[in-house]
Formats: C-alpha cells, structure tokens, sequence
C-alpha cells in the first residue's frame, strides 16, 4: 500500500487510481521504480509494530500518513481457554479415531490389543491431559500460547522421513 500525502490517498498494489487527473492502470504500483513512485509523492505505508496473533488478540489498524499502527487487545481469556481445551481435545480424538477399531475388536473379542498402540493411545491422552492442565493453569495470553504448543506422539506406523 502507498500513500501520497499532497491528496491523502492510499493506493493498493492491482487496483486503478488517478492522480491529479491522470489515470493510471491497476499494475503501475508493480511495474514501477522506486523513484518514479517518488516523483508522483507516493511512501510505501510501513508497521510501527507487528499485529499479533489474532486467534488471541482482537487486531485493529490505524492509519496515519505513511504508518499503519496495530491495537492489540486480548481476546476474553476464558472463553479462549475453552476454545482451547475444546481444540486439544479434537485433536486427541482424531490422533485416537483410527485405531479405536482394534480396542473394539480387543474388547469384543477378547484378543489383545497390541502393546504399542495400547502405549501410544496413552500417550495421546497424556498430551491432551497435559495440555489441558496448562491451558487451564494459563494466567493470561502468553502463558496460554506456550500452553497449547503439544508435541504430539507418532502412532506406531510412524516412518521418519
């Protein structure tokens, strides 16, 4: 986006704009130079700050000349702890679903199931529970993001690359 200050217009790369009644077609802010961008008065709007992650953070914008500033306002941190849990504990159903068929035939048959997935279904759970356990404990935004970094276990068909 580039904004000249002589007219206040903010113009955005693939769109047609006109300046002082010169029409300019909708690639010219892609095929220019810096310097004939300058000629017409136009900055590149730049961040004073970085947006945050807005699945924690309402992000609103600001405009002033060539500077876009970012509001960041974190989102309810109950009702993204819920969010949160809700998405771990998809996750483990998922990680958990296709194997389910073998604790059925386990259970309905009486045969085994076999040790290393019995191992790696445990370990699913033990993730999620961990996971919960510090989403839960979260005392604010950050702490919550660290929370539901999960390292997940491999099922045992699991080949490196």
């Amino acid at each position: 986006m580039f904004y000249r200050a002589a007219s206040n217009q903010y113009l955005n790369e693939g769109q047609s704009f006109e300046i002082d009644g010169t029409a300019y077609p909708q690639n010219w802010l892609n095929l220019t130079t810096p310097e004939e961008k300058a000629a017409l008065g136009l900055q590149e709007v730049t961040d004073a700050n970085a947006p945050e992650d807005d699945r924690f953070y309402w992000v609103s914008s600001e405009l002033n000349g060539a500077v876009r500033t970012y509001t960041n306002t974190p989102k309810d941190l109950a009702g993204l702890k819920t969010q949160w849990v809700t998405s771990i504990n998809a996750t483990a159903y998922s990680l958990l679903l296709p194997s389910d068929w073998m604790i059925v035939k386990a259970t309905e048959t009486g045969t085994p199931a076999p040790a290393d997935w019995l191992a790696y279904r445990a370990a699913v759970r033990t993730a999620a529970g961990h996971a919960i356990t510090a989403i839960n404990a979260a005392a604010g935004v950050a702490a919550l993001q660290a929370a539901i970094v999960v390292e997940w276990p491999h099922d045992p068909n699991y080949k490196a690359q």
